[in-house]
Protein backbone atom coordinates (compact mmCIF):
# COMPACT_ATOMS: atom_id res chain seq x y z
CA UNK A 1 0.00 0.00 0.00
CA UNK A 2 0.90 3.28 -0.70
CA UNK A 3 2.19 5.73 1.38
CA UNK A 4 0.48 9.30 1.32
CA UNK A 5 2.61 11.88 3.72
CA UNK A 6 1.21 15.45 3.88
CA UNK A 7 3.15 18.61 5.72
CA UNK A 8 0.73 21.69 6.91
CA UNK A 9 0.31 24.21 9.03
CA UNK A 10 -1.95 25.91 11.20
CA UNK A 11 -2.48 28.74 13.30
CA UNK A 12 -3.57 27.86 16.74
CA UNK A 13 -4.90 30.77 19.69
CA UNK A 14 -6.40 30.45 23.06
CA UNK A 15 -9.85 31.96 24.19
CA UNK A 16 -10.52 33.74 26.91
CA UNK A 17 -8.23 36.26 25.72
CA UNK A 18 -5.33 34.51 27.29
CA UNK A 19 -2.23 35.49 24.99
CA UNK A 20 1.31 33.54 25.65
CA UNK A 21 3.93 36.88 26.96
CA UNK A 22 7.31 36.09 28.71
CA UNK A 23 10.24 38.22 29.74
CA UNK A 24 11.59 37.51 26.25
CA UNK A 25 8.60 36.09 23.85
CA UNK A 26 6.64 39.50 24.57
CA UNK A 27 3.13 38.75 23.27
CA UNK A 28 2.70 36.20 21.02
CA UNK A 29 -1.02 35.88 19.21
CA UNK A 30 -0.62 32.88 17.81
CA UNK A 31 0.78 29.49 18.29
CA UNK A 32 1.72 28.54 14.10
CA UNK A 33 3.05 24.87 13.95
CA UNK A 34 3.94 22.59 10.78
CA UNK A 35 2.26 18.99 11.07
CA UNK A 36 2.89 15.56 9.33
CA UNK A 37 0.80 13.24 8.63
CA UNK A 38 1.45 9.37 7.36
CA UNK A 39 -1.31 7.64 5.44
CA UNK A 40 -1.94 4.34 4.54
CA UNK A 41 -4.98 3.64 2.51
CA UNK A 42 -7.27 4.94 5.04
CA UNK A 43 -5.36 4.04 7.64
CA UNK A 44 -3.49 7.02 10.20
CA UNK A 45 0.22 5.52 10.32
CA UNK A 46 1.54 8.53 11.90
CA UNK A 47 1.39 11.98 12.78
CA UNK A 48 3.14 15.02 14.68
CA UNK A 49 3.58 18.50 15.23
CA UNK A 50 6.51 21.34 16.06
CA UNK A 51 5.66 24.81 16.56
CA UNK A 52 7.95 27.62 14.52
CA UNK A 53 7.01 30.92 15.61
CA UNK A 54 9.53 30.38 18.51
CA UNK A 55 12.56 32.68 17.56
CA UNK A 56 13.05 33.69 21.03
CA UNK A 57 14.01 30.66 21.74
CA UNK A 58 15.90 29.21 18.87
CA UNK A 59 17.19 32.26 17.51
CA UNK A 60 15.67 31.24 14.10
CA UNK A 61 13.01 33.18 12.46
CA UNK A 62 9.64 30.93 11.83
CA UNK A 63 10.14 31.22 8.34
CA UNK A 64 13.73 30.33 7.88
CA UNK A 65 12.35 27.34 10.28
CA UNK A 66 9.29 26.50 7.98
CA UNK A 67 11.62 26.30 5.03
CA UNK A 68 14.00 23.75 6.68
CA UNK A 69 11.60 21.69 6.96
CA UNK A 70 9.79 22.20 3.42
CA UNK A 71 13.02 21.57 2.01
CA UNK A 72 13.30 17.95 4.45
CA UNK A 73 10.53 16.38 3.92
CA UNK A 74 10.62 17.13 -0.07
CA UNK A 75 13.91 16.05 -0.10
CA UNK A 76 13.21 12.64 2.09
CA UNK A 77 12.90 9.28 -0.19
CA UNK A 78 9.73 8.80 1.17
CA UNK A 79 9.73 5.29 -0.54
CA UNK A 80 11.74 3.98 2.15
CA UNK A 81 8.84 4.92 4.25
CA UNK A 82 8.84 5.46 8.30
CA UNK A 83 11.37 2.52 8.95
CA UNK A 84 13.71 4.37 6.28
CA UNK A 85 13.43 7.85 8.34
CA UNK A 86 14.03 6.35 11.38
CA UNK A 87 17.20 4.83 10.45
CA UNK A 88 18.54 8.17 9.20
CA UNK A 89 17.50 9.87 12.47
CA UNK A 90 19.11 7.03 14.57
CA UNK A 91 22.71 7.25 12.25
CA UNK A 92 22.50 11.45 12.58
CA UNK A 93 22.51 11.75 9.10
CA UNK A 94 19.83 14.14 9.27
CA UNK A 95 21.72 17.19 9.85
CA UNK A 96 18.99 19.88 11.09
CA UNK A 97 17.63 22.03 13.71
CA UNK A 98 16.07 20.52 16.69
CA UNK A 99 12.73 21.75 16.16
CA UNK A 100 12.74 19.83 12.48
CA UNK A 101 14.12 16.85 14.55
CA UNK A 102 11.19 16.95 16.00
CA UNK A 103 8.83 16.89 13.95
CA UNK A 104 10.36 13.80 12.13
CA UNK A 105 10.91 12.19 15.38
CA UNK A 106 7.57 12.17 16.49
CA UNK A 107 6.12 10.86 13.41
CA UNK A 108 8.63 8.14 13.91
CA UNK A 109 7.45 7.50 17.26
CA UNK A 110 4.01 7.67 16.55
CA UNK A 111 4.20 5.40 13.58
CA UNK A 112 6.30 2.81 15.38
CA UNK A 113 3.79 2.95 18.93
CA UNK A 114 0.77 2.78 16.85
CA UNK A 115 1.55 -0.58 14.89
CA UNK A 116 2.38 -2.27 18.17
CA UNK A 117 -0.96 -1.33 19.47
CA UNK A 118 0.30 0.78 22.18
CA UNK A 119 -0.26 4.43 24.29
CA UNK A 120 3.26 5.68 23.28
CA UNK A 121 4.39 5.94 27.00
CA UNK A 122 3.36 2.22 27.23
CA UNK A 123 5.91 1.66 23.85
CA UNK A 124 8.61 3.94 25.69
CA UNK A 125 8.39 2.08 28.53
CA UNK A 126 5.92 -1.05 29.37
CA UNK A 127 3.16 1.14 31.57
CA UNK A 128 1.07 3.82 30.90
CA UNK A 129 -0.52 6.40 33.14
CA UNK A 130 -3.69 7.95 31.52
CA UNK A 131 -3.18 11.59 33.66
CA UNK A 132 -0.30 13.40 34.23
CA UNK A 133 -0.11 16.12 36.89
CA UNK A 134 0.89 19.40 35.17
CA UNK A 135 1.71 23.16 36.28
CA UNK A 136 -0.07 26.04 34.74
CA UNK A 137 1.73 29.41 34.06
CA UNK A 138 0.80 33.19 34.77
CA UNK A 139 1.64 34.91 31.64
CA UNK A 140 2.42 38.98 31.96
CA UNK A 141 -0.92 40.71 32.79
CA UNK A 142 -2.18 43.32 34.76
CA UNK A 143 -2.71 42.32 38.55
CA UNK A 144 -6.62 41.70 37.93
CA UNK A 145 -6.07 39.72 34.97
CA UNK A 146 -3.24 37.51 36.63
CA UNK A 147 -5.35 36.65 39.54
CA UNK A 148 -8.51 35.83 37.99
CA UNK A 149 -6.70 33.39 36.20
CA UNK A 150 -4.68 32.17 39.06
CA UNK A 151 -8.59 31.61 40.77
CA UNK A 152 -9.95 29.74 37.82
CA UNK A 153 -6.90 27.26 37.27
CA UNK A 154 -7.15 26.74 41.14
CA UNK A 155 -11.18 25.81 40.79
CA UNK A 156 -10.51 23.74 38.25
CA UNK A 157 -7.68 21.88 40.48
CA UNK A 158 -5.04 23.41 39.46
CA UNK A 159 -2.74 24.44 42.63
CA UNK A 160 0.62 23.91 40.81
CA UNK A 161 1.27 27.55 39.08
CA UNK A 162 4.50 29.30 38.06
CA UNK A 163 4.50 32.98 37.32
CA UNK A 164 6.44 35.24 34.22
CA UNK A 165 8.66 37.58 35.65
CA UNK A 166 11.25 39.40 34.61
CA UNK A 167 9.14 42.04 32.56
CA UNK A 168 9.58 44.86 34.34
CA UNK A 169 10.92 45.69 37.47
CA UNK A 170 11.43 43.26 40.44
CA UNK A 171 9.77 45.51 42.86
CA UNK A 172 6.40 44.78 40.78
CA UNK A 173 7.33 40.92 40.73
CA UNK A 174 7.38 40.93 44.30
CA UNK A 175 4.36 42.66 44.46
CA UNK A 176 1.98 40.53 42.11
CA UNK A 177 4.16 37.16 43.98
CA UNK A 178 2.63 39.01 47.33
CA UNK A 179 -0.66 38.47 46.15
CA UNK A 180 -0.52 35.19 45.01
CA UNK A 181 0.26 34.58 48.61
CA UNK A 182 -2.09 36.59 50.40
CA UNK A 183 -4.92 35.05 47.87
CA UNK A 184 -4.19 31.38 48.14
CA UNK A 185 -1.27 30.94 51.42
CA UNK A 186 0.11 28.04 50.99
CA UNK A 187 -2.57 26.12 49.15
CA UNK A 188 -0.97 26.39 45.89
CA UNK A 189 2.60 25.21 44.80
CA UNK A 190 4.35 28.77 43.78
CA UNK A 191 7.10 29.18 40.98
CA UNK A 192 8.69 31.89 38.76
CA UNK A 193 10.02 32.28 35.30
CA UNK A 194 12.77 34.85 34.93
CA UNK A 195 13.85 33.70 31.73
CA UNK A 196 17.55 34.51 32.19
CA UNK A 197 16.74 37.72 32.04
CA UNK A 198 18.71 39.01 35.44
CA UNK A 199 22.31 39.51 35.69
CA UNK A 200 24.14 37.64 38.46
CA UNK A 201 24.10 40.36 40.87
CA UNK A 202 20.34 41.05 40.08
CA UNK A 203 19.76 36.96 40.61
CA UNK A 204 21.45 36.71 44.01
CA UNK A 205 19.51 39.53 45.51
CA UNK A 206 16.15 38.86 44.06
CA UNK A 207 16.77 35.37 44.91
CA UNK A 208 17.27 36.87 48.33
CA UNK A 209 14.02 38.62 48.45
CA UNK A 210 12.05 35.43 47.05
CA UNK A 211 13.15 33.29 49.86
CA UNK A 212 9.86 34.24 52.25
CA UNK A 213 7.30 33.27 49.35
CA UNK A 214 8.10 29.77 49.83
CA UNK A 215 9.23 29.27 46.10
CA UNK A 216 9.52 25.88 44.47
CA UNK A 217 11.84 26.73 42.06
CA UNK A 218 13.25 29.92 40.37
CA UNK A 219 13.58 28.82 37.03
CA UNK A 220 16.54 30.49 34.53
CA UNK A 221 17.13 32.93 37.00
CA UNK A 222 20.36 34.11 35.29
CA UNK A 223 21.42 33.88 30.96
CA UNK A 224 22.44 30.86 29.13
CA UNK A 225 26.07 30.26 28.24
CA UNK A 226 27.52 31.22 31.36
CA UNK A 227 28.32 28.16 33.52
CA UNK A 228 30.01 29.36 36.22
CA UNK A 229 27.63 32.10 37.36
CA UNK A 230 24.53 30.28 37.10
CA UNK A 231 26.47 27.84 39.62
CA UNK A 232 27.49 30.53 41.60
CA UNK A 233 23.98 31.47 42.14
CA UNK A 234 22.53 28.31 42.38
CA UNK A 235 25.23 27.72 45.59
CA UNK A 236 23.97 30.98 47.31
CA UNK A 237 20.46 30.75 46.72
CA UNK A 238 17.77 30.14 49.15
CA UNK A 239 15.55 28.57 46.50
CA UNK A 240 16.32 25.73 44.17
CA UNK A 241 17.20 26.82 40.62
CA UNK A 242 16.03 25.27 37.69
CA UNK A 243 18.08 25.77 34.31
CA UNK A 244 16.10 25.92 31.04
CA UNK A 245 17.28 27.92 28.49
CA UNK A 246 20.93 26.98 29.34
CA UNK A 247 19.65 23.47 28.45
CA UNK A 248 19.85 23.72 24.44
CA UNK A 249 21.69 20.73 23.60
CA UNK A 250 22.71 17.39 24.80
CA UNK A 251 26.27 18.85 25.18
CA UNK A 252 24.40 21.29 27.48
CA UNK A 253 22.56 18.64 29.70
CA UNK A 254 25.93 16.74 29.64
CA UNK A 255 27.91 20.24 30.97
CA UNK A 256 24.90 20.08 33.65
CA UNK A 257 25.71 16.70 34.76
CA UNK A 258 28.98 16.91 35.00
CA UNK A 259 28.92 20.73 37.21
CA UNK A 260 26.05 20.23 38.97
CA UNK A 261 25.66 23.91 38.23
CA UNK A 262 22.11 23.85 39.57
CA UNK A 263 20.02 21.45 41.28
CA UNK A 264 17.31 21.02 38.38
CA UNK A 265 16.69 20.95 34.81
CA UNK A 266 13.87 21.69 32.37
CA UNK A 267 13.78 19.61 29.32
CA UNK A 268 12.11 20.30 26.30
CA UNK A 269 11.41 18.03 23.02
CA UNK A 270 11.81 21.31 21.03
CA UNK A 271 15.29 22.19 22.20
CA UNK A 272 16.54 19.01 22.16
CA UNK A 273 15.15 17.32 18.92
CA UNK A 274 12.33 14.90 19.59
CA UNK A 275 11.52 12.36 22.12
CA UNK A 276 14.69 10.05 21.45
CA UNK A 277 17.00 12.89 22.75
CA UNK A 278 14.65 13.66 25.70
CA UNK A 279 14.62 10.19 27.04
CA UNK A 280 18.49 10.37 26.60
CA UNK A 281 19.15 13.78 28.43
CA UNK A 282 16.69 12.49 31.32
CA UNK A 283 18.61 9.67 31.73
CA UNK A 284 21.64 11.84 31.99
CA UNK A 285 20.44 14.16 34.37
CA UNK A 286 19.11 11.26 36.89
CA UNK A 287 22.48 9.39 36.95
CA UNK A 288 23.86 12.67 38.06
CA UNK A 289 21.25 13.11 40.39
CA UNK A 290 19.76 16.43 39.08
CA UNK A 291 16.12 16.59 39.18
CA UNK A 292 14.19 16.77 36.04
CA UNK A 293 11.02 18.95 35.01
CA UNK A 294 9.51 17.87 31.35
CA UNK A 295 7.56 20.72 29.62
CA UNK A 296 7.04 22.08 26.50
CA UNK A 297 6.65 25.55 24.60
CA UNK A 298 3.18 26.60 24.47
CA UNK A 299 1.53 23.92 21.71
CA UNK A 300 -1.09 22.55 20.54
CA UNK A 301 -2.55 18.89 21.00
CA UNK A 302 0.05 16.78 19.16
CA UNK A 303 3.33 18.84 20.78
CA UNK A 304 1.35 18.50 24.33
CA UNK A 305 0.75 14.80 24.15
CA UNK A 306 4.78 14.17 22.68
CA UNK A 307 5.99 15.86 25.96
CA UNK A 308 3.10 14.53 28.19
CA UNK A 309 3.88 10.63 27.33
CA UNK A 310 7.27 11.56 27.91
CA UNK A 311 6.45 12.65 31.21
CA UNK A 312 4.79 9.73 31.71
CA UNK A 313 7.05 7.53 31.05
CA UNK A 314 10.27 9.22 32.53
CA UNK A 315 8.20 10.36 36.34
CA UNK A 316 9.85 13.76 36.64
CA UNK A 317 9.39 15.54 39.44
CA UNK A 318 8.17 18.24 38.03
CA UNK A 319 5.88 18.91 34.90
CA UNK A 320 4.79 21.58 32.42
CA UNK A 321 2.40 20.62 29.78
CA UNK A 322 -0.41 22.84 29.73
CA UNK A 323 0.30 24.26 25.86
CA UNK A 324 -2.96 22.15 24.76
CA UNK A 325 -5.25 24.00 27.68
CA UNK A 326 -7.63 26.19 26.16
CA UNK A 327 -6.45 26.50 22.33
CA UNK A 328 -9.85 26.74 20.26
CA UNK A 329 -9.12 25.81 17.23
CA UNK A 330 -6.61 23.12 17.58
CA UNK A 331 -6.77 20.67 14.16
CA UNK A 332 -5.65 17.77 17.17
CA UNK A 333 -8.08 17.84 19.35
CA UNK A 334 -8.56 15.23 22.35
CA UNK A 335 -6.50 15.94 25.49
CA UNK A 336 -8.32 16.69 28.48
CA UNK A 337 -7.42 19.31 31.27
CA UNK A 338 -8.80 18.75 35.38
CA UNK A 339 -7.81 18.44 38.30
CA UNK A 340 -4.55 19.73 38.20
CA UNK A 341 -3.65 17.14 35.19
CA UNK A 342 -3.55 16.55 31.63
CA UNK A 343 -5.48 13.16 30.58
CA UNK A 344 -4.40 11.34 27.60
CA UNK A 345 -6.18 9.18 25.39
CA UNK A 346 -5.24 5.48 25.50
CA UNK A 347 -5.45 5.03 21.97
CA UNK A 348 -1.54 4.00 20.27
CA UNK A 349 1.13 6.17 19.76
CA UNK A 350 0.21 10.12 20.92
CA UNK A 351 -3.56 8.99 20.94
CA UNK A 352 -4.51 11.35 18.55
CA UNK A 353 -5.33 12.48 14.84
CA UNK A 354 -4.87 15.89 12.58
CA UNK A 355 -8.01 16.76 10.92
CA UNK A 356 -6.14 17.80 7.72
CA UNK A 357 -8.80 19.39 6.74
CA UNK A 358 -8.61 22.19 9.46
CA UNK A 359 -5.11 23.03 8.40
CA UNK A 360 -3.10 24.18 5.02
CA UNK A 361 -1.60 22.29 2.93
CA UNK A 362 1.74 22.89 2.36
CA UNK A 363 3.12 19.54 0.73
CA UNK A 364 2.41 16.63 -0.53
CA UNK A 365 3.50 12.75 -2.04
CA UNK A 366 2.78 9.56 -2.16
CA UNK A 367 5.51 6.98 -2.77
Amino acid sequence: MALRVRLCKAALRYGGGLVLHTATSGAVPTLDELYLAADDGDRRVGNAGVRVNIAYLTGTPAEVLEAEIVAAVTGFAWARGIDGLAADLDSGKLRLSAPALMLLDGLVHDARARAAGKPLAAFLDGKFEPSVATNQTLFWSDDATMLARADAYVARGFADLKLRVAVQGFADDARRLGLLRQRFGAKIKLAVDANGRWSEDEARANLASLAPFGLAYVEQPVAAGDWEAAARVAAASPVPIMLDESLASLDDVRMLARTRAAPLGHLKLVKLGGIAPTLRAASILRNAGIGLMIGQMNEGGLCTAAAAHVAAATRPAHAELYGADGLIDDPAPGLAYAKGKVRLTDAPGLGLDLDVGKTTLLWETTA
